[in-house]
């Protein structure tokens, strides 16, 4: 198609110099070389950029193959919408996206059994150092955890230092930080969780959490849908679980809302980078999920599920993450 295509241009071309040459036969000759010259060039010009731009969408359609990735179950729902529109635009591959926490992922991809290990965390934090030095890490975007209550608690804000003793377990009531006389309920994460290691390093300062084995989960939907049952419940999820969502309340800390203006100005700190690793370089069609997800043309989707567009966090929010 392209080679016709080109051929049917320089007919085009052909013509145009001919047409030129005839209309050129009521003038001068040096009217007949300025007026041709510039027809040709241009119509040749023409013919090279639509060549070139046949070629980019040949390329651009010919993603082919299967691609495999499980981990973070933050990024869950930002990877499943990015791998239905790049499925859409590409219908000969086939992208497969799953869950089970940061520290599954990582595992499964250091160890061959998914093309992308998703994780919340930097590899380090997860295997080995033999095992993460394998990896290769693409920062696809930033997400936002916010700690979240039961829609009725009267509790819009947290202190920092209210918010650690209430997740290490020596607040037991909500009337000791301003609430009503109601019991505390914790929804918790499990060790392998990178929500669970974000929160802790940037709204817990450190402070290992205290667990609770009946109600802890890794999965974000039912976290949240334990926390709708139990008036004095409070976890943590990552923003984009939150869009549009009424049945739970986000808390702020230290009086700054959990937004993404507030992550992109600095202002609210329980923030980190979603985390696209894989082994190696990883496959072409791998690497050109991950281009899309993290492209130009995915950031207003991106920006609409409530995760942050890495290049629009500022110079204060960096130097603030950084020095924690």
């Amino acid at each position: 198609m392209k080679n016709q295509f080109v051929k049917k241009l320089s007919a085009v071309s052909s013509a145009a110099v001919m047409a030129a040459a005839l209309l050129a036969g009521c003038g001068s000759s040096s009217q007949t070389a300025a007026s041709t010259a510039p027809a040709a060039a241009s119509t040749e010009a023409a013919a090279e950029t639509a060549s070139s731009t046949a070629a980019e969408a040949s390329s651009a359609a010919s993603v082919s193959g299967e691609v495999t990735a499980a981990g973070s179950s933050a990024l869950l729902p930002l990877a499943q919408a990015a791998a239905e529109s790049f499925m859409k635009e590409n219908p000969d591959c086939v992208v497969t996206v799953n869950g089970g926490g940061s520290g599954e992922g990582l595992k499964q991809v250091a160890d061959g059994s998914v093309d992308i290990g998703n994780s919340d965390v930097f590899a380090e934090e997860k295997l080995d150092a033999d095992a993460a030095a394998k990896l290769v890490d693409h920062e696809v975007c930033t997400i936002t955890m916010a700690p979240v209550v039961n829609a009725s608690l009267d509790i819009d804000s947290l202190t920092t230092d209210q918010l650690i003793s209430i997740f290490t377990g020596k607040t037991t009531n909500w009337k000791d930080v301003g609430g009503p006389d109601e019991d505390i309920v914790l929804v918790t994460r499990p060790s392998s969780s990178g929500t669970r290691a974000l929160f802790k390093e940037y709204a817990l300062n450190g402070e290992e959490e205290a667990s609770n084995e009946s109600l802890e989960t890794d999965d974000s939907g039912t976290l949240l849908q334990t926390i709708e049952q139990n008036e004095g419940a409070i976890g943590y999820v990552a923003l984009s679980y939150l869009v549009n969502n009424t049945d739970v309340k986000a808390v702020g800390i230290d009086g700054v809302a959990p937004t993404l203006e507030n992550t992109y100005n600095g202002t609210y700190k329980v923030w980190g980078y979603e985390h696209m690793y894989t082994n190696g370089e990883g496959s072409d069609a791998a690497q050109a999920f991950i281009n899309y997800i993290s492209g130009d043309a995915f950031a207003d989707q991106l920006e609409g599920m409530g995760y942050g567009v890495a290049s629009k966090m500022s110079d204060d929010a960096k130097k603030a993450h950084e020095a924690q």
